[in-house]
């Protein structure tokens, strides 16, 4: 066909397609014993032993010094599942790790000098900051290298490694940039949890607290009922909470939008200001316990605007404080509620959507918050006594019974 023969408006082609995706999530301990299979099983493929490239967060390196030997037993013992193509490599976790692209880059050159194909495997364990670093490189690096995740941390367990998201800060915003890749395979074994300090541990109790809230007012009941057991890290409590916790994750993972190409993200409650708090303290505050103090901000302000019952509201502020969270936290002192809420509707790049609690077990999205109650709520909780404990029928104070920003002079404002 000539140029002279084509229409002059072509009717458009329309390319569409589905792609299958789904992956195993396991739950097991002592993985790298020789007689535990899992890890083995994820890895053997009709095509022969997986290649393997290991990397492992330098806090868990440091609490386990033997996990590169016990790797490369259990690979000696498995060589028809998987190869190690090098030595665990070591590299800094934690939220620094996710500072700019410096980890992805050094991630990269490691990739290209041990010669990783599409088909090689990168095995990345750690917390929930360096899976999110390790997957992006992995997602980019050849259009996307195999994923296993084996997550170290409560939070990373039962929430953030069994997700799809992968990325780093930069700009000064926390996951600024970032993939939607799934993993290869998820596997958490319950063992690592034991060497976290009790604050790391707790952190990955608020996201508990979150889907239980939203969605299964029987799981919310039963972290109640636990609640002591859960803040004392008796194992039975923990492991049931992440396996749920996990569960609730990707159902709704799968039954709604994963790549969240709406302009909502129906589990982010408390999320807004609780991402405003980790890039205002640079990381000082934990994302659990941002979370934490997110949730009962809204939580207050829906019991306010007749979502919540009081005592509903009562209910998720004592579950959190029985869990060990601080309610009244000096980085909340410091927000700026409009910015935050600005800043978190860039973020979601369309509409303001808060996902806010609609009773226990249920929610409902809205698109504008009242400024003037939002501050209400703030105040409210930071003249909270240091206990955090919430009175009964406590009325909110007026705007301004409080001076926020100098309400903690221990903590410095930040220049940036």
């Amino acid at each position: 066909m000539t140029a002279r023969e084509l229409p002059k408006r072509a009717r458009p082609l329309w390319q569409e397609f589905a792609v299958p995706c789904g992956f195993p999530v396991h739950f097991t301990r002592e993985v790298f014993s020789p007689q535990n299979e899992v890890l083995a099983e994820v890895m053997r493929s009709p095509s022969g032993p997986a290649a393997v490239f290991p990397v492992v967060d330098a806090g868990v390196a440091c609490a386990h010094p033997l996990l590169g030997e016990r790797l490369r037993g259990y690979a000696a013992s498995h060589l028809e599942a998987l190869k190690l193509v090098s030595p665990l490599h070591i590299l800094p976790g934690g939220e620094k790790c996710k500072q700019g692209a410096g980890q992805v880059e050094k991630l990269y050159s490691l990739f290209l000098e041990h010669n990783l194909c599409r088909h090689a495997v990168v095995l990345a364990i750690g917390g929930g900051a360096f899976l999110d670093v390790a997957g992006f490189a992995a997602a980019t690096a050849h259009r996307g290298i195999r994923l296993v995740r084996m997550p170290t941390t409560t939070l990373a367990q039962n929430d953030s490694g069994v997700g799809v998201k992968n990325g780093y800060n930069a700009f000064g915003r926390k996951n600024w940039v970032g993939s939607f890749t799934p993993p290869f395979a998820v596997v958490n074994d319950f063992e690592f949890l034991q060497s976290l300090t009790p604050r790391q541990r707790r952190s990955g109790l608020a996201e508990a607290v979150k889907v239980a809230v939203l969605k299964d007012p029987r799981f919310f009941r039963f972290l109640c009922t636990a609640s002591r057991a859960l803040a004392g890290f008796c194992r039975r409590a923990e492991e049931a909470m992440i396996v749920r916790c996990a569960q609730l994750h990707m159902q709704h993972t799968a039954g709604a939008d994963p790549f969240e190409q709406g302009s909502a993200r129906p589990l982010d409650f408390g999320h807004w200001s609780a991402h405003a708090m980790e890039e205002w303290s640079g990381g000082a505050i934990l994302h659990g316990e941002a979370v934490a103090v997110g949730m009962a901000l809204d939580s207050c302000y829906a019991a306010e605007k007749g979502l919540l019952l009081p005592s509903e509201k009562e209910q998720i502020l004592r579950l959190l404080r029985g869990l060990g969270f601080r309610l009244s936290h000096p980085a909340l002192g410091y927000l700026d509620l409009r910015e935050s809420l600005e800043r978190f509707r860039q973020h979601l790049g369309g509409a303001l959507t808060i996902t806010l609690p609609f009773g226990l077990g249920r929610s409902i999205e809205v698109h504008e918050m009242d400024l003037l109650l939002l501050h209400r709520c703030q105040e409210w909780l930071l003249s909270l006594p240091e206990n955090g404990e919430p009175q009964h029928g406590r009325k909110l104070p007026a705007v301004g019974s409080t001076n926020a920003g100098t309400r903690f002079p221990g903590l410095p404002v930040p220049t940036t």
